[in-house]
């Protein structure tokens, strides 16, 4: 059975943008950007929502000689959604307008490959809470966007209990979580 990993960027107060930043706040470094498009990273199929789908193709459309996004467009993509249609334009990307979660438990089910989220706020949060996510990785960017922040990442979530598994720094600054997580039915010591 494959692992699923929900993976995120954020700031260190938990958004994922920022009002008038640059993207990845402007700190994305050689050493970041060589592990992002490079190596194992790239053999699992990204899962990801409509709105996520629509900025990444678009990115990609915009950058095809980029060697990150080559690397995204031969990757297998699944997106969930109920408001696009077939055909989509980016390439190896198969369209699931039913039940995410249900179709991600038997993708879990009868896929070979990991699988990873992109993105997709809303489809992370629903992965989580029906306990499919076997990982979760977050890169904290070290700005805190207070003011301008967009995207509060774990608003509506569940309590989760994350048991630490590793972490790395990237070019001095940026620093990589990752988690194995366990939904709570309740607050911790309250027996629920």
């Amino acid at each position: 059975m494959p692992n699923l990993m929900v993976d995120f960027i954020i700031s260190l107060d938990g958004y994922a943008a920022a009002e008038g930043w640059p993207g990845f706040w402007g700190l994305e470094g050689p050493e970041y950007l060589e592990w992002v498009s490079s190596g194992p990273e790239y053999e699992h199929t990204a899962l990801m929502g409509a709105t996520t789908y629509r900025l990444m193709s678009g990115f990609a459309a915009q950058m095809p000689d980029d060697p990150g996004f080559a690397e995204m467009n031969a990757l297998p993509k699944v997106v969930f959604s109920s408001t696009l249609e077939t055909p989509l334009s980016w390439a190896n990307t198969e369209l699931v307008d039913g039940d995410a979660v249900e179709a991600v438990r038997e993708m879990k089910r009868t896929s070979t490959r990991p699988l990873r989220t992109i993105g997709s706020l809303s489809l992370c949060r629903s992965l989580l809470t029906a306990g499919l996510v076997d990982r979760f990785r977050v890169v904290v960017f070290p700005v805190i966007t207070g003011a301008t922040g967009r995207e509060r990442i774990f608003d509506g979530y569940p309590d989760v209990a994350l048991d630490l598994v590793e972490t790395r720094t990237f070019d001095g600054r940026l620093q990589l979580l990752e988690y194995v997580p366990t939904v709570l039915d309740g607050p911790p010591g309250t027996g629920d």
